[in-house]
């Protein structure tokens, strides 16, 4: 599928890997990004795509990626200028990690992993993201029918891409209990999305970076990356968001690519 002259939604665009991917659809001709975020920085970044790719490619949606009204404004605004939505790249997410069970070592209390927590992180990264690629496929579907399509062929265009944003975490890492287990829980859903969405001609797969250079990375700290993330990652550095990217944008114009995909720049951790 041709980037070029595509409409696409991307959440969490504010930052981090959300923002390198509208910067790379706009650079690559992509008519329409639609950047949402919760953070009032969305405005500035949407300004910024549209100064470095000369034209009025980009445009801001400020809100709460979890509310489905907000969800369907989105939707509304972007399928009334231009039908479909031809990409959704649900990249909005957070992290709260902390050992799953602990002892306090000065009560000796053993301590859980707070459940409000735990759904609140199963909020974002999980049926957030999930929830804005079924309202993509529904208004694929939606269009379809009002114009007389019925099941997709290969005879016609791909009608769509969905890209999810896992982790390598989805394979396990200590201290990230609730993160893991929505990135591992983002494939399941990427494979069963996959099997009914191409009914509309729509495509899904998922991503899988490393320790990207991102606000959520640079939370934990310069010390902690030097002393667990770099030692063990064979390229010796943090992957770029615009690496992460351009293989987002690879998976969205190759048609043969399906599944998952790894970016993980060589990440292996030694066992505990």
């Amino acid at each position: 599928m041709e980037i070029k002259d595509k409409v696409a939604v991307i959440t969490g665009a504010a930052s981090g890997i959300g923002g390198a991917v509208c910067e790379e659809l706009a650079r690559r001709g992509a008519k329409y990004v639609a950047m949402v975020d919760m953070s009032p920085e969305i405005v500035g970044k949407a300004d910024e795509v549209n100064r470095n790719c000369g034209r009025l490619a980009a445009h801001a949606f400020q809100g709460d990626v979890t509310r489905s009204e907000f969800r369907n404004q989105v939707f509304d605004t972007v399928c009334g200028e231009h039908q479909m939505v031809n990409v959704c790249v649900p990249a909005a997410g957070i992290v709260r990690d902390s050992l799953a069970v602990k002892v306090n070592r000065t009560s000796g209390a053993v301590e859980m992993y707070p459940v409000d927590v735990f759904r609140q992180v199963t909020e974002v990264n999980l049926i957030a993201p999930v929830y804005w690629a079924m309202e993509t496929v529904a208004r694929t579907a939606q269009y379809r029918h009002q114009h007389g399509l019925k099941r997709w062929g290969p005879e016609e265009e791909i009608q769509g891409a969905i890209i999810f944003i896992g982790s390598v975490a989805s394979q396990g890492n200590k201290g990230q209990i609730s993160y893991a287990s929505t990135k591992a829980g983002l494939e399941g859903a990427a494979a069963t999305l996959m099997k009914e969405a191409i009914f509309h001609g729509v495509r899904c797969g998922v991503i899988h970076p490393g320790y990207t250079d991102t606000p959520i990375l640079g939370a934990l700290g310069d010390e902690y990356v030097e002393k667990h993330v770099l030692p063990e990652t064979q390229l010796g550095r943090l992957i770029r968001p615009e690496e992460i990217a351009d293989a987002i944008c690879f998976m969205i114009s190759n048609q043969a690519v399906s599944g998952e995909l790894w970016a993980d720049a060589g990440w292996h951790p030694a066992a505990a």
